[in-house]
């Protein structure tokens, strides 16, 4: 079946690793011309080797005005996905103000910031199109440690709902993907301690954790015309720990 990727333009925030990259990999395997964002240009580099023909744009999301002066002249873009996060864990009686700042300003004024270029652009030109958030189940969970990314988290779903909202009657579907702990580099390291990683697979029905692909799948499923009648979804790809 025709997914309605190939030729469309598309732009990937986090791309330089995990989730992000390997989105950039599939979308590029699937025939769009793809906009990179990353805040590394070393991660950049190395993902234009790989993919070429790639636009990769270098910028710190997290400063607003740095990205509306490297994005103004990104030209249309008719898929966006959001997926640049940052997870800061502090105890919740140790919480920070520049936590805050930094998780707030990356995982969702980010998401506002870009999304509102993206969403202009589409709604000038009439073109349809998709953005997806990339969301956690800690959006919907209480995690030890995890107020400020939760409480950021929770904002995005809630974001996603309204975006789809408001732009639905602009032909724009705006969806959310929830992941469980994936098996990233950063995901591996993170739950590699048996104990640690029990306590987490204990609480998931399929008694496992996602790989990369099995959320890439999930986005690319979002963005293209094979869920043209979804949107304000937030979709687990957690193996049922959200239905526990």
């Amino acid at each position: 079946m025709e997914q309605g990727i190939a030729g469309r333009r598309a732009l990937v925030t986090g791309a330089g690793k995990g989730i992000g990259r390997r989105t950039v990999q599939a979308l590029h395997e699937a025939g769009a011309r793809v906009v990179a964002v990353s805040r590394s240009r070393a991660d950049l580099d190395s993902l234009a080797r790989e993919c070429p023909g790639i636009e990769p744009v270098c910028v710190d999301l997290g400063d607003w005005e740095a990205t509306e002066q490297a994005l103004a002249s990104m030209g249309p873009v008719d898929l966006l996905v959001n997926n640049a996060a940052v997870a800061l864990l502090q105890p919740f009686l140790e919480i920070t103000k520049e936590a805050c700042d930094k998780s707030f300003a990356v995982n969702l004024r980010a998401v506002i910031q870009v999304s509102q270029m993206v969403a202009r652009g589409l709604k000038a030109r009439g073109t349809p199109g998709s953005i997806v958030n990339v969301s956690s189940q800690a959006s919907q969970r209480a995690l030890t440690n995890h107020s400020v990314y939760c409480s950021s988290k929770g904002a995005l779903d809630m974001l996603t709902k309204v975006m789809a909202l408001e732009l639905g009657p602009h032909k724009i579907r705006v969806n959310a993907v929830n992941p469980t702990v994936v098996m990233t580099p950063m995901g591996q390291a993170n739950w590699s301690d048996p104990q640690k990683a029990k306590a987490m697979l204990d609480r998931i029905p399929l008694g496992r954790f996602a790989e990369m692909d099995n959320v890439v799948d999930a986005i690319l499923f979002l963005l293209s015309d094979r869920s043209s009648m979804t949107t304000g979804c937030t979709l687990p790809v957690d193996g049922g720990f959200l239905a526990t």
